[in-house]
């Protein structure tokens, strides 16, 4: 048996992640001590273990609670459950990275319509895209063929870079 502290330190994780699983339903001590002290059993350990390694892969703690379910009723599911939970958490993976690629262009046009100089942030180019959902907004320094930032008309701060004719 294992006192919260001992199974923490096991894991590599802290007393209150046990804690956090405990309040969220995902790990339950096996008993407590006659002085209240939570005990877990290995079983208890090796639950804890498949929520950590979980967790590492991206499973959400409702998806985990799912996951620790089909795993307690291992002979009512299908490899095929698993697989659709996994293939489901994949494409949202790949959603998350696109968005994520889409933020670092958006950042790397603001970043190179602006001047970055000394002068005043009154006609800075970042800050009047963020300012305009619509307008195009003229790099600060002149240039033969300067960019334009343009944000979406969503207002997010997700901006495109064109390139008018030189």
């Amino acid at each position: 048996m294992y006192r919260i502290g001992e199974l923490a330190k096991q894991c590599q994780v802290k007393a209150d992640t046990l804690r956090f699983y405990e309040k969220h339903g995902l790990l339950a001590p096996s008993v407590r001590s006659d002085a209240g002290y939570r005990l877990y059993n290995e079983g208890d350990a090796a639950r804890l273990r498949f929520i950590l390694r979980a967790k590492a892969v991206g499973f959400s703690l409702n998806e985990i609670a799912e996951l620790l379910s089909i795993e307690l009723d291992k002979a009512n599911w299908a490899c095929a459950d698993v697989k659709g939970m996994v293939d489901t958490k994949l494409v949202q993976v790949q959603l998350r990275l696109a968005e994520l690629e889409h933020f670092r262009d958006s950042l790397q046009s603001l970043s190179e319509a602006c001047c970055g100089g000394p002068e005043s942030a009154e006609h800075c180019s970042i800050l009047e895209a963020l300012e305009s959902s619509s307008q195009a907004v003229r790099r600060e320094a002149g240039t033969a063929c300067e960019p334009q930032i343009q944000l979406h008309a969503n207002n997010k701060a997700q901006a495109k870079l064109g390139r008018e004719s030189c």
